[in-house]
């Protein structure tokens, strides 16, 4: 039944990775064997308004989940798995931000690094007490706020308050929703078009602005075409199978890491090599040129780390589905 699948799916939110697994399949048959023993009281299956009756009984999912936990005592059983999902959100948009202001400064500020090279430890001592005295009053002002809600819950009870037909509805990773493969197919499709019939000559007119490339350019127009053309073949595919299979995923991180590495290229490989332009000096061209070619190799780290992390998330996408069959699933394990 659905209900328990949400039921089920909410609680093991809550638990730790280690031991989800096996305490949902206990939980799962503890609920089974309960809902059968009321049916074959009844003599009929029960409606989801009485097995909703039954997950109310047993109690939210955090506190079901809570149960299972070593007993904490900074907040308490009830609110610590909350507190502590809230505290690292907390602490990852101040930490992850931070760290991407740093690596920008290194990259693009020489003034910063050069301090940074000529005086390292006053340098990094100065940052870690920035960063170590903001951390210590996002925590505090994290646990003050549910050291509140413990003392509020503790007298209004307000955690037992729920209705278990309002749980989010299942699910699976797995699963492409037709929106977004037909929307990714015309965007692929429009690009393949536009790219093609737009992007072949290595000399272009854009108004009264004559570009030139380097000779190297039909690597990249024709290694982003394909790349194109195989991103149109996914998403078409997606269209009549919805859902990831791993033969998709492997194309998807081939696809992805190729075009990474081909933008990747493109900004350090000083693709473009003059431009004209109307009542603009030859001088002021070229100095233009430069300007753009050494702001395309500065952003280069930023692209490395975006196809990293690209690469990452098709990598985890092929890893859940490699271990998918080996970890009882969630509607096997409700039904």
């Amino acid at each position: 039944m659905e209900l328990i699948e949400r039921y089920l799916q909410a609680v093991q939110f809550w638990l730790p990775k280690a031991q989800k697994h096996d305490i949902i399949a206990e939980l799962s048959e503890d609920l089974r064997a309960q809902i059968e023993e009321k049916e074959t009281n009844l003599g009929r299956a029960l409606t989801e308004t009485e097995v909703g009756a039954i997950l109310l009984e047993r109690g939210r999912p955090v506190l079901v989940a809570n149960r299972f936990l070593p007993q904490q005592h900074l907040i308490g059983p009830v609110l610590f798995p909350i507190y502590t999902f809230v505290l690292k959100i907390v602490m990852a948009s101040y930490l992850v931000p931070s760290a991407l202001v740093w690596i920008g400064r290194m990259i693009y500020s020489p003034a910063y690094r050069g301090e940074l090279l000529s005086h390292p430890v006053p340098a990094i001592l100065s940052a870690w007490s920035s960063v170590w005295a903001t951390a210590f009053l996002a925590f505090g002002a994290v646990t003050i706020v549910f050291a509140i809600l413990e003392r509020l819950q503790a007298k209004s009870r307000f955690m037992e308050k729920w209705d278990p037909r309002k749980l989010p509805a299942v699910r699976n990773p797995n699963v492409v929703p037709r929106a977004t493969a037909s929307f990714e197919m015309v965007v692929n499709a429009v690009g393949f078009i536009v790219w093609a019939t737009n992007m072949y000559a290595p000399v272009a007119m854009i108004s009264d602005v004559r570009i030139s490339v380097s000779p190297l350019w039909p690597w990249f127009f024709w290694g982003f075409l394909l790349v194109s053309l195989v991103n149109c073949g996914l998403s078409a595919d997606s269209l009549t199978r919805p859902y990831w299979t791993m033969q998709r995923a492997i194309v998807r991180l081939l696809s992805d890491a190729a075009g990474s590495a081909l933008f990747c290229w493109l900004l350090k490989a000083n693709i473009l090599t003059g431009l004209a332009v109307a009542n603009v000096s030859p001088e002021r061209a070229a100095e233009i040129t430069n300007i753009i070619n050494y702001w395309m190799g500065r952003t280069f780290p930023i692209a490395v780390a975006i196809g990293i992390v690209v690469a990452a998330g098709n990598i985890y996408r092929i890893v859940r589905l490699k271990t998918a069959g080996a970890r009882p699933r969630l509607e096997a394990i409700a039904h």
